[in-house]
C-alpha cells in the first residue's frame, strides 16, 4: 500500500501513452487519417495527457467540461479542473470533420505525428469568457490571453491516443520522470509527505529558503522543473539543471530533493495555474506545492498572493495537495540572513530583494553578484552560460 496521496479523481493513474508494442500500427492507421495540427501549447497538454499527469482526463475537453471549467473549476460530472484543456482548429478542417471520426494528432511545427483523437464533439467558444474567467484578464497583451485569442474557431473534443513523447525523453534522460516514475522514486526514498517546487529559473537563495522550508515540513522535495515552451530570455533547461545540481550538491543534506523535469508550456495564469499544478502534482505523488509570491504569474496583471488566496475560495475535497504558501523572501542584513516579511521586522532599506529577473540582468551585465543574492557555485555556473552567449 502506498502512504502517497492518491491520483487526482481516480484510484490509479492513467496515463493515454500507448504501449510501445502498439504503437507502430496505430502510426501506420494514423497515416490515413485528416491531419490536425497542433499548437506547442496542445503538444504540451497531449503530452501531459500521455504520461498520466491530466488523470484523470480521457482527452480534450467537451463543450460542457469546458464551460464548466472556465465558470465553476469543475467538470460536468463535478470534479475539480481549474484550466481548460482544449484542442482548436481552422472552420474549414473543423467542418470536414464528422462526429465519431478519428482524426492524426500533428505537431503543427515540427510535423511529427504525435496521437490520435476520437472526435466525439466540435463546439465554438467564448474566448473572452475563457480569458476573463481564466486570466481574469481579456487583454491580447497576456500571453495566456495572446494564445486563447489566437486560436482557430472550431474544438475538437474527445479520448486521445497518444503515440509519441516527442524530444524529451531523450533530451532531458534522468530529469523527464512521468508520474508512475516520481511516485515510485518516493516510495523507494520512503517518501510520503512530498512538496513540489515549481521553477523554471535557476535557484537563487530565494529558492533555495522555500526549498529548506518545505524540506522542514516534509519528508523531502521535488525541483519540478518546466521543460516546455519558455519565454524569450529564460535560461535553457539543461544549464538550469547544472546551477540546480551546483546548489543542491552543496547545500541540501543528502537525500532530500529529488530534481525533475515535465513537458507543460506555461500558461501564466496566475491564481488558476497554481491551482493547476497544484493538481497535477497530486499525479505525480505530490502531498504539498510550494506557493510563493506571484506563482505563475506575468506583468502586473495579479496581486502578489493571489495564488495564495484563491486555495481559500476551494470548496473542501477540491484535491489532495495542499499548498505552502510562503510570504516574500529577502535577505535581511540586520536579521543576518534569509526573512520573510512574517518573520523580520526591519523596512526595507534593510533588505534585498532577491529575484530571478535581477539575477539574470546582472549576469547579463556581468555586474558583482553579492552573496546574498545567490551562490557562488551557481554563479560560476550561469556566468559560463552567460558568457558563451557572448562568444555565439
Amino acid at each position: 500500500m502506498s502512504n502517497l496521496v492518491p491520483p487526482h479523481g481516480a484510484d490509479s493513474l492513467q496515463p493515454l501513452l500507448l504501449p510501445q508494442t502498439e504503437r507502430a500500427e496505430e502510426a501506420k492507421r494514423a497515416e490515413h487519417l485528416k491531419p490536425v495540427p497542433l499548437s506547442s501549447r496542445e503538444v504540451s497538454d497531449l503530452f501531459m495527457l500521455g504520461m498520466g499527469a491530466y488523470t484523470p482526463l480521457a482527452g480534450f475537453m467537451d463543450e460542457a467540461d469546458w464551460r464548466g471549467c472556465c465558470e465553476h473549476m469543475q467538470l460536468a460530472d463535478g470534479l475539480f479542473w481549474p484550466i481548460p484543456i482544449t484542442l482548436s482548429c481552422t472552420q474549414e478542417l473543423g467542418d470536414s470533420i464528422g462526429a465519431g471520426e478519428d482524426v492524426a494528432l500533428v505537431d503543427g511545427e515540427a510535423g511529427e505525428l504525435l496521437g490520435i483523437l476520437t472526435v466525439e464533439e466540435k463546439y465554438a467558444i467564448d474566448r473572452e469568457l475563457e480569458c476573463s474567467h481564466v486570466f481574469r484578464t481579456t487583454d491580447p497583451a497576456h500571453p495566456g490571453v495572446g494564445k486563447v485569442m489566437g486560436q482557430g474557431p472550431v474544438n475538437l473534443g474527445g479520448p486521445v491516443r497518444t503515440l509519441s513523447e516527442g524530444h524529451f525523453p531523450e533530451t532531458y534522460a534522468g530529469l523527464y520522470h512521468r508520474p508512475a516514475d516520481t511516485r515510485a522514486m518516493f516510495q523507494d526514498k520512503g517518501w510520503s509527505k512530498v512538496a513540489a517546487f515549481q521553477t523554471r529559473n535557476p535557484m537563487h537563495r530565494s529558492h533555495e529558503y522555500l526549498t529548506k522550508i518545505a524540506i522542514e515540513i516534509c519528508d523531502g522535495v521535488m525541483i519540478h522543473q518546466v521543460l516546455g515552451a519558455l519565454k524569450p530570455g529564460d535560461i535553457p533547461a539543461e544549464v538550469r539543471v547544472k546551477a540546480i545540481d551546483a546548489l543542491v550538491n552543496n547545500y541540501f543534506v543528502d537525500g532530500t530533493v529529488l530534481q525533475a523535469g515535465y513537458p507543460i508550456e506555461m500558461r501564466y495564469a496566475g491564481p488558476r495555474e497554481a491551482l493547476l499544478h497544484a493538481v497535477f502534482r497530486q499525479n505525480f505523488g505530490c502531498s504539498h506545492l510550494v506557493v510563493g509570491r506571484d506563482h505563475a504569474g506575468v506583468g502586473d496583471y495579479y496581486g502578489p498572493f493571489d495564488a495564495h488566496h484563491i486555495f481559500d475560495t476551494l470548496p473542501e475535497g477540491s484535491m489532495k495537495t495542499e499548498p505552502l504558501k510562503i510570504d516574500i523572501t529577502f535577505f535581511c542584513y540586520k536579521c543576518g540572513g534569509m526573512a520573510t516579511g512574517k518573520t523580520c521586522p526591519h523596512t526595507a532599506e534593510d533588505r534585498l530583494a532577491i529575484s530571478g529577473t535581477g539575477l539574470r540582468q546582472m549576469l547579463a551585465k556581468h555586474e558583482p553578484i553579492p552573496a546574498e543574492f545567490s551562490r557562488a557555485e551557481v554563479i560560476t555556473v550561469l556566468q559560463e552560460y552567460y558568457d558563451s552567449l557572448g562568444r555565439q
